[in-house]
Parts: structure tokens; C-alpha cells; sequence
């Protein structure tokens, strides 16, 4: 059975990631990207399903205490033992000829004997290597397109479809272990050095934080946030996964559980947003360029989300030999969203053109032509009813929150237009914006209620409706704003925490039934519109109950059940961590390089 979801720690190469147990074993490892097969599938089934653990032998298999080393990747656990003390480090070199995860045991004080199990299932836990010995100390798995390489200083032995090894380990002693993929028709890549590497990859991870412009009351949380961005980016492309996992439950055992392995269009914003504001320019150019490739070509064939070389097919199937965390099913892979109509992506990629060009980043090359074309796309279509910002798979309906995005689309327009001299029917996209705000106040607000609504003519609301005055839809001193903000609190408030919107009294909007946790992001949104209404003690409160969510590195998944208070949904979730950074900035006051945007 597999630990909590905030058990698991993050390593990756910015091409893939691996999540590590506080039990010292790797239940979870796509290689060569983030969206590969799995080989160590644990994390969605028990150890049959592939994994690696090494820890001390006949204790409490959990560690003590964890930590990453300064503002890096590299993670170090260590055990107390009745006989002594023992350190693992883990991490995944920034990748050469082929990618790497490198393990160090090392005896801090006494002597601790040691258990390591190695067990390989290529295909989601579904197919089993062919394993051999090719000398002392390496051994091989083959299967397929698929090849590991393990090179340790203990010899290992075959037993019961898995490599296991006893060892002790004194203080002062190190051993290393290195799990190399590759092709398997391919000669096998030189070794890397483990200690070389280990020292490479912090200073590289060094270097890179060196760029980080914030150093305020919360500077702990975000760069640990940035790092965890970084490390979900695909670097060949710039791309930045919403999560390296797939369907880890948003209720333990229920059914909404999705892969989110991809690049959705609809992060533009707030991660270029984050990044800019921390000094990261080139991160967020390479993420401007990312998302102008994937959108390329005619506006009728943009998606929702790509994968992270901009692939635009993510088929969804079920992975029916997995049980699923926790016996939570189906488990899946590919996502069948990407074919959705969403009618606030266009906004989304709107805002961060216009974003990028505030944030002084040079124009890029015929990206004006594209925008142009993607308003055109949606002039004839903003009317229609769509499946919204959470990606509903039951009926289409008129959701404020994308007719709000329909707006910000043809606002930025015009504000390129007024403030950048770029060419276009400005008075015509003025026209639209105007036309479709009035339909929203008329058709989304409930003036008994007081609150904008999900959507059209619905009695629900929805936590994305305190985006409204985040993306300039209504000031927020409007009643209109403050009464949304009242009511969302109220209605999908739990335990101080906030829903996406209501579940678990019938079919909800989305089309499925059961319950699901709070939704961290939609919180950090609730910290944020009570700052913008005046409530800064509130905010504050409530941004500093949501970083004590934070498991013992930092991290947050996609969501948090209070009835159960742990983590839930897929991990760690960027869509957590980039609104983490933005209300750690709007409240401490911090602008860096953001001040001449404002």
C-alpha cells in the first residue's frame, strides 16, 4: 500500500520526476518524460506494480526527518536507529546522455544494517523486465523499447521477480546507487559519477536560485514553490506540467481522477505572471514560446492543453491492472478533456500576450497575426455554452467564469491595441467586450442574492468567480464583487477552506457524482479577493493556514479533504504552487521587477 500523498517528496531532471516515501522506497518514475510509461507504479497499486526502496533493516520504515538540502532539488532523509544514524540522498542529475536517478547511502553515526528491494514492471507495473547480471555490481532490465541500468558498490540478488541486497553501513561509509534509462537497442550510456554529479546538480540548483528577487516574510514557501515549477518544466520546450502524476484521487476511493501530465493553456497567466515576478525571464520566455507553438496553425484546432512538445492527441484510456491509490479507480492515462470546447482559454492566452509585452519581453515574431485570428475565432463562438474552466463531462452550459475570460480576451485586445500600437479593428473588439459584459451582469449576477452565479440562470456559484476582479472584469469595492466574495465563502467554504463548487448531493455540475476535497487553488483565489476587498487580516490568516497544509517540504497536491486532513489529487500541482507565490507577493507588498507593469 502506498503512503499519503504527503508522504512523497519531489526529484526530477526538468524531463521527468520520481516521488520518494518517507519509507526510503520510489513508488512513482516516467522515463524519459514526465508523461512516459511508468516503470515504478507502486504509487498506484502495491509493490507488484514496480518500485525501489532501500531503508534500514527491522525498524519503523519511516524516517525520522527529511529535508531538501538548502533551495535545491536533492533531497536527504535520514533514520535514527537503535545502532546509529543513517542518511539517503536522492536526486536526478540534470540530464546528460541519458537520464539518471542517483541514490547515496550514507552512515552519519554507528552502524545501521540496511534492506534494499528493486523491482522493475516496464508499462504501468504491467509487463516484466528481463533482468540479468552483466558484472559485478550492474545489473540489467530489458523490455521491449525500454532498458535500466542499475550500477551499486552491493551486490544484488534475484529473488521472487525482484533484486534485493543486505548490507550495514558505519559511520563515514558511502554507497552509492545509480538507475540509468535508455533505449534498449541502444549501447548502454558511459556511467556518471554519483559524487560528481551530487555535486553538479546543487550548484546548478544554486545558480539558478541566485536569479530570485524576493526576500520577504514568505520566502521559504515561494522558492520552494518556484523550485517545485521548475522542476515540472520540460526543458527541451519550455512546457511546465500541471503535475508529474496520474490519477491520484480528489476523494480517496472515488472516481475523479485524472492524468495531468500535460501543459494546460489555461496556467499561461499566473505562471508567467510568477515567474516574471521573481526575476525568472528566460523561464517565462521559454514559456511564452511554448505556448505559441502549441497554439500555431488555424485558431479552430486550439486545444486546451498539449503535451509538453506540444503534441495535440492525449487519448484517455483506463489502465485496468491498476487498482488505484488507495483502491481509488479507474486509473488513467491521456485525458479526453483536450478535445473540450473552453471558451476561457482564449482569454488565458490573450492575457499572457499582453502580459508579456507589459513585462517588457520583446514581441515575438508574427505572435500579433495569431492573436488577431484567435479573436476572430472567437467573436462567432463567446455566445455559446461550453464545459468550462474545470472541465465538466456532463451537459455544456453558460459558465461566467468563461464569458468573464470571453472579455478579458477582447479587453486585451483593445489594451494591445491602445498601449502598444499594435494594428486591428479596435472599436469592433470594443464593441464585443462591452456587449458581452453587459450579458454577464445581466445574466450571471442574482441581484436577491447578490453574487454572480456559475453560471447562466443557475442557483450555484462557483469558486472561479472571484477571478472577476483579479482580471479586471469589475473593480473590487463594487457590491457586486463584495457579495460574490460573501457568498462563496459562505456556500463553499469548509472548514475555512474552499470548494470548486458544490459535490456530493446528486450529479454535480461536472457530471459525476461523489464528493471531492477543497481545491487549494480556488483558496489562495478566496486569500486574494479578501485582500482586494479590504479584509488584509483575513487574507493573511487564511494564506497562512493554507502554507500549514504544506507537507514536511513544501509541498501541496491539487486539493485537501478537511474531513480526513490530508492531501488529495494528483502531486505536487503546479496549480497550487503558482497562486501560492502570487498571493505570497500581493500581500507582502513585493513588486521586483513587476513595479513598472503596474
Amino acid at each position: 500500500m502506498p503512503g499519503r500523498i504527503e508522504d512523497y517528496a519531489l526529484i526530477g531532471d526538468m524531463q521527468s520526476a520520481a516521488l520518494v516515501c518517507r519509507d526510503g522506497s520510489i513508488d512513482w518514475l516516467c522515463l524519459p518524460r514526465f508523461d512516459s510509461a511508468a516503470f515504478f507504479a507502486a504509487l498506484l497499486g502495491d509493490e507488484e506494480n514496480g518500485h525501489w526502496r532501500i531503508a534500514p533493516a527491522n525498524v519503523d520504515p519511516m524516517s525520522s526527518r527529511r529535508r531538501y538540502l538548502d533551495d535545491t532539488l536533492i533531497l536527504e532523509t535520514e533514520w535514527e536507529t537503535p545502532t546509529g544514524v543513517v542518511r539517503i540522498t536522492d536526486f536526478m542529475p540534470h540530464r546528460g546522455e541519458a537520464p539518471d536517478v542517483v541514490r547515496i547511502v550514507e552512515g552519519v553515526t554507528g552502524v545501521v544494517p540496511m534492506k534494499l528491494e528493486l523491482r522493475l514492471r516496464f508499462d504501468y507495473g504491467h509487463i516484466m523486465p528481463w533482468m540479468r547480471n552483466v558484472e559485478d555490481g550492474v545489473i540489467a532490465g530489458i523490455a521491449g523499447p525500454d532498458s535500466i541500468w542499475l550500477r551499486s558498490p552491493i551486490t544484488l540478488k534475484g529473488q521472487n521477480f525482484a533484486h534485493t541486497a543486505e548490507f550495514t553501513v558505519a559511520a563515514g561509509q558511502q554507497f552509492p546507487f545509480v538507475l540509468t534509462w535508455h533505449p534498449s537497442h541502444l549501447p548502454p550510456p558511459e556511467p556518471v559519477d554519483p559524487m560528481l554529479a551530487l555535486v553538479e546538480t546543487e550548484h546548478l540548483w544554486l545558480e539558478w536560485v541566485g536569479s530570485f528577487t524576493y526576500d520577504g516574510r514568505w520566502r521559504d514557501a515561494v522558492i520552494r514553490s518556484l523550485i517545485t515549477l521548475k522542476a515540472l518544466t520540460y526543458a527541451p520546450t519550455g512546457g511546465i506540467v500541471a503535475a508529474p502524476t496520474t490519477s491520484l484521487p480528489e476523494a480517496i476511493g472515488g472516481i475523479r481522477n485524472w492524468d495531468y501530465r500535460y501543459c494546460w493553456l489555461r496556467d499561461a497567466t499566473m505562471t508567467l505572471e510568477a515567474l516574471l515576478r521573481s526575476g525568472y525571464t528566460e523561464e517565462a520566455e521559454a514559456w511564452r514560446q511554448w505556448l505559441l507553438r502549441a497554439v500555431a496553425g488555424s485558431p479552430d484546432d486550439i486545444q486546451i492543453m498539449y503535451g509538453v512538445a506540444g503534441e495535440r492527441r492525449l487519448a484517455e484510456w483506463e489502465v485496468d491492472w491498476l487498482p488505484g491509490y488507495h483502491d481509488s479507480k479507474p486509473v488513467r492515462v491521456g485525458n479526453g478533456a483536450f478535445g473540450q470546447l473552453q471558451l476561457d482559454v482564449p482569454g488565458e492566452v490573450m492575457d499572457s500576450m499582453y502580459l508579456s509585452l507589459r513585462a517588457g519581453l520583446q514581441p515575438a515574431r508574427h505572435a500579433w497575426a495569431m492573436m488577431t485570428a484567435l479573436l476572430k475565432y472567437l467573436e462567432p463562438r463567446w455566445s455559446q455554452p461550453d464545459e468550462g474552466l474545470w472541465e465538466v463531462r456532463g451537459a455544456s452550459r453558460h459558465f461566467v467564469h468563461s464569458k468573464v475570460m470571453c472579455w478579458v480576451a477582447f479587453d486585451r485586445g483593445v489594451r494591445m491595441v491602445e498601449e502598444f500600437g499594435r494594428p486591428g479593428p479596435v472599436d469592433h473588439w470594443r464593441r464585443i467586450r462591452d456587449q458581452i459584459h453587459r450579458e454577464v451582469c445581466e445574466k450571471g449576477y442574482d441581484p436577491v442574492r447578490m453574487t454572480f452565479t456559475q453560471s447562466y440562470g443557475s442557483a450555484e456559484v462557483d469558486a472561479s468567480l472571484l477571478l472577476i476582479p483579479q482580471v479586471g472584469f469589475l473593480p473590487p469595492e463594487d457590491p457586486r464583487v463584495i457579495g460574490t466574495v460573501e457568498t462563496v465563502r459562505r456556500e463553499l467554504g469548509e472548514n475555512g477552506f474552499i470548494k470548486r463548487y458544490p459535490t456530493g448531493q446528486g450529479m454535480a455540475a461536472d457530471g459525476l457524482v461523489g464528493e471531492e476535497g477543497a481545491f487549494l487553488a480556488c483558496s489562495f483565489w478566496m486569500a486574494d479577493a479578501l485582500r482586494l476587498i479590504g479584509r488584509k487580516e483575513d487574507a493573511v490568516a487564511m494564506f497562512e493556514k493554507l502554507l500549514s497544509l504544506r507537507n514536511d517540504v513544501g509541498l501541496l497536491a491539487e486539493e485537501y479533504d478537511p474531513r480526513l486532513r490530508r492531501q488529495v489529487g494528483n502531486f505536487p500541482q503546479a496549480f497550487s504552487h503558482v497562486p501560492l507565490i502570487r498571493t505570497a507577493y500581493d500581500l507582502d507588498g513585493h513588486d521586483g521587477p513587476w513595479a513598472s507593469m503596474a
